[in-house]
């Protein structure tokens, strides 16, 4: 019976695993559970799993489970998660809070020396190398969630990386694609938000239509696979059932297919070196069809661009990159500003960064709130 803590339990890939895990009780326990804010959805997940800790970030909600659950352990606050993530009496952590808010829950979890389950992009975006030297010094396993490099992770195994030429990650596109920049420039949060064959959080979603998730995870990947931004490639595929492949040197290609279903990664991970049986849906390529690929247009969808150059830049970048389109994604979806303008804003607040190279855990995070600042005050001017 392997020991489970799951950080980020009420989000889309934190109630995706806990599917997971009632669909194989003999298999798995729930030991921890850490939540944001949504108390309601917690409580209901605390009644049904007993975990022996629970962590929630609202300190506000805080009395309120306490007097729920006046016998169980809980803490509250940015304390009480980086004290969740490292939760001794667990096998496996799942790191699937959102945003830089994950960081510093994803590092004491990696210093624990278990093995990790990241979805949490956030942490190897702003601070790849850290969170790896911590994994080497721990003994941690880093095992991706994402579906695209959860893909890259299967086709890698057993392979010898030298032989690996370039990673090519796939994206839907999202909901927009096929358009042109002026019909974009008028659409509504409700129209972001309805995307064609995920169903994920809500800045994940406005990130997926502005292909800024899959630069991102262009970012992870160099992190997490050792290539560099040049071996690193993005095709739009429609379809979600290529999530990755990978592409050797003598011209080879492996790819992943699944349908657009995270159990079946997060189950991977949490099963891994085994494989479970029937977590998603039969991938029937009669039934399929076609599978289609193309190059993103990087004019209509200049976030994917950005976060290449971030890569590219080093040092601080991507940490600027991450903030200023979080703030960005948050004033989309408060209706501030217009969807075309997310990656207007991100590129003047990484136009006004001076990076710095090989910063420490400290400069990482002031970086970040410096970044959150300017596009604040760039937005609000």
């Amino acid at each position: 019976m392997k020991k489970i803590t799951i950080l980020g339990s009420t989000g889309s890939i934190g109630t995706s695993a806990l599917q997971v895990i009632d669909q194989f009780q003999d298999k798995f326990k729930v030991s921890a559970l850490a939540a944001g804010s949504n108390a309601d959805l917690l409580i209901d997940q605390v009644r049904k799993y007993e975990p022996e800790l629970v962590g929630i970030n609202d300190v506000g909600s805080y009395d309120r489970l306490r007097s729920e659950f006046p016998s169980l352990k809980i803490v509250a606050g940015d304390e009480g998660m980086r004290e969740v993530a490292s939760y001794p009496e667990t096998d496996f952590i799942l790191s699937s809070i959102v945003g830089a808010a994950g960081l510093l829950p994803t590092i004491e979890a990696v210093k624990t020396g278990k093995t990790v389950g990241l979805a949490n992009k956030e942490s190897m975006v702003m601070a790849g190398d850290h969170v790896n030297s911590i994994a080497r010094s721990s003994g941690s396993m880093i095992i991706p969630v994402d579906s695209e490099h959860s893909a890259i992770f299967q086709c890698l195994n057993g392979q010898d990386h030298r032989s690996v030429r370039k990673l090519i990650l796939t994206a839907s596109g999202g909901p927009f694609f096929g358009r042109t920049k002026d019909e974009m420039k008028d659409v509504t949060v409700k129209e972001a938000l309805d995307h064609p064959n995920w169903s994920m959080g809500r800045k994940i979603t406005i990130d997926s239509a502005t292909l800024m998730n899959k630069g991102l995870e262009v970012i992870e990947a160099h992190f997490l696979f050792g290539a560099g931004p040049e071996n690193i490639k993005v095709l739009i595929h429609q379809q979600s059932i290529v999530h990755s492949l990978v592409e050797f040197i003598d011209s080879s290609i492996i790819a992943q297919l699944s349908r657009p279903d995270m159990c079946g990664p997060i189950a991977y991970a949490m099963s891994y070196p085994d494989r479970l049986p029937d977590v998603v849906g039969s991938c029937a390529l009669d039934e399929i069809g076609n599978l289609s690929f193309s190059e993103p247009d990087g004019d209509i969808f200049p976030c994917l661009g950005l976060a290449y150059r971030a890569l590219k830049d080093g040092g601080s970048m991507p940490v600027v990159l991450n903030a200023a389109n979080e703030v960005a994604v948050s004033s989309f979806l408060d209706e501030k500003i217009g969807f075309n303008e997310i990656p207007v804003f991100i590129e003047k607040v990484m136009n006004k960064h001076n990076i710095a190279h090989e910063p420490g855990l400290d400069d990482i995070i002031e970086y970040d709130k410096w970044a959150r600042l300017t596009a604040e005050e760039i937005i609000g001017s």
